[in-house]
């Protein structure tokens, strides 16, 4: 008679068999099932699938893009200094998702031309052109996307040919190559202005030429003054007001009044220099653009010192002062009572001199602006010597018994305390 349980190895085995059986026939079944595609898929590399998938339904305009843009992108690192940053960069080919984006919009808008949809073919360009700008390594892959789009002649399309040349504009000034930004910039305003229109995110397209194209022209003068070419800047600049002006941005009007008031007065022409400085003060004024309203009054400042208005400088620092104490403007109000610190020294009214400094250096260690700090020592010590010193000369200068007292006591005490940190002070 069998015990309890002693069936339970044999039953278990069978069991185990037709799980067995069950199993391969699964795994028989699944194999079976797959296609030829389904086995590609594993077989080959993500870029062979994303290329042969184009080909298959019928994108070779899209398969020969893509193509091309990887051949761009090995002869680039391939030409690269050895352990440059480009060099060291990823293969676009091993980058999944990117060449998936690339393959993705490029057979939509060849999609979109079969179908006679023009516009539509171009913004998915600009998509991709858009999407490759917030990547630093792959700006080349944008400037690539928004040259298609500025070839557009269709009917409709001229709007994304001119959003193609302003994004054009924006990358190559990002990227310092100034003359070919300006070429694009120029050529976007002129197609601006005939259509009018509005980019993708709603921006005027206008306007947005023109914020592009000041900020190139002020990069060029920026290289003229450095060059030692003045009157040419000045040209360059007046290009740029003109520009800044038309944009109706009074931003960067107030801006470019502010530069071209700078340039006149670097040339030694203050009329005119105080001319534009005053229309930046106006505008930023208007505009409550503080800052820039702080660098106009220095400026002004400096202007009026130059020709040897020092009331007026005076006042318009002690203006500066108030303004950037109540706008919480720290840096112009160090800057300010430094100003305000010389201008005083220079005039030896020494001790409204050190008031001045002292508060600019309490504000320069309230923000913890290390630059500022030591520049405001410097100009506090040297306010603090020129003190001593001219006290010093006037007593020696002088009859007046009292002179002679404290020069005594000065020597006295310059003997006693000759080691000590306060050697020398006194009454000086």
């Amino acid at each position: 008679m069998e015990t309890p349980g002693s069936s339970l190895p044999g039953l278990s085995s069978r069991i185990k068999r037709q799980k067995s059986r069950k199993s391969v026939q699964a795994t028989d079944k699944s194999a079976r099932s797959l296609s030829k595609e389904d086995i590609a898929k594993f077989i080959n590399s993500r870029k062979q699938n994303i290329c042969v998938g184009l080909l298959q339904h019928g994108f070779h305009r899209s398969f020969s893009e893509l193509f091309l843009l990887l051949r761009l992108d090995q002869e680039r690192r391939e030409g690269a200094e050895i352990n440059s940053a480009l060099s060291l960069q990823t293969p676009l080919e091993e980058q999944h998702a990117k060449m998936e984006s690339i393959g993705l919009h490029l057979s939509r808008a060849e999609q979109a031309q079969r179908d006679g949809r023009w516009p539509a073919a171009y913004e998915q360009r600009l998509h991709l052109g858009t999407y490759f700008t917030a990547e630093g390594e792959d700006l080349w892959l944008s400037l690539h996307f928004y040259h298609t789009c500025t070839d557009a002649q269709e009917d409709g399309c001229m709007r994304h040919a001119t959003e193609g040349r302003a994004c054009l504009a924006e990358l190559y000034l990002q990227q310092g190559q100034l003359d070919k930004a300006r070429e694009q910039a120029e050529l976007c305003v002129q197609m601006a202005d005939e259509g009018g229109w509005l980019d993708s995110s709603g921006r005027s397209l206008p306007r947005r030429a023109r914020e592009s194209l000041w900020a190139i022209y002020s990069r060029q003068a920026d290289a003229r003054i450095k060059a030692g070419d003045p009157y040419g800047a000045l040209e360059l600049l007046h290009l740029g007001y003109t520009t800044a002006t038309e944009s109706e941005n009074k931003h960067i009007e107030g801006e470019a009044a502010y530069q071209l008031g700078l340039a006149y007065y670097s040339v030694g022409n203050y009329d005119t220099s105080e001319q534009y400085l005053n229309t930046s003060m106006h505008i930023c004024s208007t505009t409550e653009d503080f800052d820039g309203l702080g660098k106009a009054y220095k400026a002004v400042a400096k202007l009026c010192e130059s020709k040897g208005n020092i009331n007026t400088t005076i006042q318009l620092l002690e203006a500066l002062v108030d303004i950037s104490r109540s706008k919480s403007l720290h840096h112009h109000l160090v800057d300010a009572c430094l100003c305000l610190g010389h201008v005083y020294t220079n005039r030896r009214q020494y001790d409204q001199a050190r008031e001045s400094l002292l508060q600019g250096y309490n504000v320069a260690c309230d923000i913890g602006d290390v630059t500022l700090v030591q520049k405001a020592q410097v100009s506090l010590a040297s306010a603090h010597t020129r003190c001593i010193v001219g006290k010093y000369s006037a007593d020696v200068e002088s009859t007046v018994p009292a002179a002679l007292s404290r020069l005594l006591a000065w020597k006295v005490s310059r003997g006693l305390h000759e080691d000590s940190d306060h050697a020398g002070v006194c009454d000086y």
